[in-house]
């Protein structure tokens, strides 16, 4: 080859990358909102648009929560959204928990997914028969240093304990379980999925009722490996990568984060048997999806994920990382913290507009401000919650 050959050819190759990088910036933007009629850039399959995602608590529901509304909301999916904040919890769900739900029993509803206690008979009234049902769940032992720091006021049995370390060496002093919010210091996933949080070890109970889960639920998502367990849920949904596209919401700032030895780790996981159970349950069946999609295929997958969300805080972010709550101007981009918790939150570059800002600000919408947001759209006014009656 001559010289002049390789110099054209180098050439050529340089272009070809400048060209690349400045259409995966422009396709950014144009991937995540030219699709308002709900069809897949994906593989040839139906995506699956009638979603029930139990959100339990302090297990990174909340970045999932996100990702459900924004899918929904860009297809003018239909929730089933609650009076407030929540689906009547801590009570075990009920279809009347559901705003409309009394005066349009008709209605068909795509995605129930904000905070509930779960209980199938009444999930079944408000979701058709067809819905795909997921959750997600948690180590037990960063669970309870989660629940702790969230939690310290409102439940009495950590307000009487200085430290979690402290209540796991006297759990049995402090707790009592027929105390309001008593839950959130106790089994609190396993109180979540619908069961006692305070049930005893009966021969073969908790193995049956994990069953009973395991043919409930399509996939339950690991919060430790959430990549990964987000790349399950698009292939089970069949949805596109940037449909799973996120920034992390509601995490805490790592000073508010404390570390526990072994011994307490240990005495934690004891007094959270069944959520322990619970976990290492469905920590073996989302391994066997992982090897069921394949080794290699999760790989290139992870890293196209990761490459995808990298980009977008280069897009959407000032610095392109999360900063304290207190550093954030636009009202209803401020997340609120809660407890002993330090929530974190999002500044978006000053220079976006359009179809840009759009997809930001969704991306990094607090969870009660999205609320209001979707509400709003479908014509919900925010009301004082009241309880429904038996």
């Amino acid at each position: 080859m001559s010289y002049l050959q390789r110099t054209g050819t180098l050439q050529l190759l340089l272009l070809f990358i400048v060209v690349t990088s400045f259409s995966f910036t422009v396709r950014t933007v144009y991937y995540f909102t030219r699709q308002r009629d709900g069809t897949s850039l994906g593989p040839a399959c139906t995506p699956k648009k009638h979603v029930v995602f139990l959100k339990s608590h302090k297990t990174a529901s909340s970045t999932i929560l996100n990702i459900l509304y924004r899918y929904g909301e860009a297809r003018n999916l239909t929730f089933a959204l609650p009076f407030i904040d929540h689906l009547g919890y801590p009570q075990r769900f009920k279809a009347g928990f559901v705003k409309d739900f009394a005066e349009n029993r008709d209605k068909e509803y795509h995605i129930l997914c904000n905070h509930m206690r779960f209980y199938l008979p009444e999930v079944e009234k408000v979701m058709p028969n067809d819905s795909f049902y997921f959750s997600i769940i948690r180590n037990p032992v960063q669970l309870a240093e989660s629940s702790f720091a969230y939690y310290h006021g409102v439940s009495p049995a950590f307000k009487r304990a200085a430290s979690l370390a402290e209540f796991a060496s006297r759990a049995d002093s402090y707790y009592k379980s027929w105390e309001p919010n008593s839950h959130y210091a106790r089994n609190l996933m396993w109180f979540d999925f619908g069961y006692d949080n305070n049930m005893a070890d009966a021969p073969g109970l908790v193995s049956a009722l994990l069953g009973q889960l395991e043919r409930t639920f399509d996939l339950v998502l690991v919060a430790e490996y959430f990549d990964e367990s987000l790349l399950l849920l698009k292939q089970a949904l069949c949805w596109d990568l940037k449909d799973v596209a996120y920034f992390k919401l509601n995490a805490r700032a790592n000073a508010s984060v404390s570390a526990l030895n072994a011994s307490m780790a240990e005495k934690v996981r004891e007094w959270n048997w069944l959520d322990w159970r619970l976990y290492r349950h469905f920590n073996a069946s989302f391994w066997q999806r992982v090897a069921s999609y394949g080794h290699e295929r999760m790989q290139q997958d992870l890293a196209h994920l990761r490459e995808l969300r990298q980009h977008l805080a280069t897009l959407c972010l000032q610095d392109g990382t999360p900063v304290a709550s207190e550093q954030v101007r636009v009202a209803r981009l401020k997340p609120v913290d809660s407890g002993n918790a330090k929530i974190l939150g999002y500044i978006l570059r000053a220079n976006l507009s359009g179809n840009a800002l759009e997809l930001c600000q969704q991306m990094v919408f607090p969870e009660h401000h999205h609320l209001d947001h979707l509400r709003k759209a479908q014509s919900l006014p925010l009301v004082a919650w009241e309880p429904v009656r038996p």
